[in-house]
């Protein structure tokens, strides 16, 4: 059982949960009431954690909202299991597999990491749907590719920062070099640059492949953000799973702004000692894309093939949770027009840097 650095557990063991462990990390099965029906009516639905687990604040929470959400709403009976440090795909496809097994339906693989276990999995299990998330480069009749626009939302946080900072210095964070990630670096960038070009954009990443700590040390992702700070950075952008919160935690102690990721960051319970610098977040509707393929099996028409999430869908934007952005009035005209130029298609914005 791996053991992660968090800077908390709050909400952790809120759930009530009956844990299993096997021997590619931690499973556990929802224990709150079920429909009175037999459990061989009830759909079982089961969710496979990413690099830093449930209680990052951030990428594996929402998608966990998108199963709470099925178990309040739809009856369903839930299923996580959490990744172990270091693994490889052969534990991701061992967990896959015995979450299938189990009678879950549908499992859904969280981050582009879980793309070549579903592959071999789905194959194996066709009569059950998989969900993967941020990635389309393996598909299948029975494979749901839950996509999104991230560099959408990453343009307006870009326009945010700039039109926020007074140094003229913003700094950007990923966890890991992949392009996924680097998704996010164009976006931000691009917002940045079309709102203030004489602004200056600091680009770290944490790691690089196969190394995926990036995803899930706060102390990266702290130390880094400290660096920028010291060399002018006034406005913080992490896309770094857990290791973001720590960049959020050197960007309040600083007193300087932190943009958040995937979640509304600034409602997070664990971040609560932060929020007050946390300015928005761009957040990726990642609990409603596990909540729908969940709902497309019970509903007997299981999504399959790529299903993206944009700007024009709300399925990326820009969180306004925080009262001190809202009073800021430049800021959220700026940041309003350049989302509609977007869904107009008056700007492109890109995915690369």
């Amino acid at each position: 059982m791996r053991r992660i650095t968090r800077i908390t557990t709050v909400g952790i063991a809120s759930a009530a949960l009956a844990l299993s462990a096997t021997a590619c990390g931690k499973s556990s099965t929802d224990s709150g009431a079920s429909p009175s029906s037999s459990d061989a009516k009830v759909t079982k639905a089961a969710i496979a954690y990413d690099i830093g687990g449930r209680g990052d604040q951030s990428f594996n929470d929402a998608a966990y909202a998108g199963l709470k959400k099925a178990e309040d709403e739809l009856g369903v009976k839930g299923a996580e299991a959490e990744p172990s440090e270091g693994e490889g795909d052969a534990d991701k496809v061992q967990r896959l597999t015995a979450l299938a097994r189990a009678g879950n339906n549908p499992v859904i693989g969280v981050g582009f990491a879980y793309a070549p276990a579903i592959e071999k999995v789905a194959k194996a299990y066709p009569k059950t749907t998989f969900g993967l998330i941020d990635d389309t480069s393996k598909t299948g009749p029975n494979i749901a590719n839950l996509v999104f626009n991230e560099e959408q939302g990453s343009y307006l946080a870009g326009v945010a920062a700039a039109k926020t900072s007074k140094s003229g210095t913003v700094g950007f964070i990923g966890g890991v070099e992949v392009p996924l990630i680097k998704k996010f670096e164009a976006g931000f960038a691009q917002g940045v640059k079309d709102t203030n070009p004489k602004a200056k954009v600091l680009v770290q990443y944490l790691t690089q492949p196969p190394n995926f700590d990036g995803f899930s040390k706060p102390d990266l992702g702290k130390a880094a953000a400290e660096g920028q700070i010291a060399n002018g950075a006034d406005v913080i952008y992490a896309a770094a799973g857990l290791a973001g919160s720590g960049a959020i935690e050197a960007a309040a102690s600083a007193g300087k702004w932190a943009i958040g990721v995937d979640s509304d960051q600034y409602n997070q319970a664990g971040l609560a000692s932060y929020k007050d610098h946390i300015l928005t977040s761009v957040t990726k509707d990642v609990s409603d894309s596990v909540f729908n393929v969940i709902k497309s099996v019970q509903d007997g028409k299981p999504q399959s093939g790529e299903i993206r999430y944009g700007l024009a869908t709300d399925g990326v934007g820009l969180a306004d949770s925080n009262p001190a952005y809202v009073k800021m009035t430049e800021v959220t005209a700026a940041v309003a027009k350049a989302k509609q130029d977007i869904i107009d298609g008056k700007i492109t914005v890109k995915t690369a840097p």
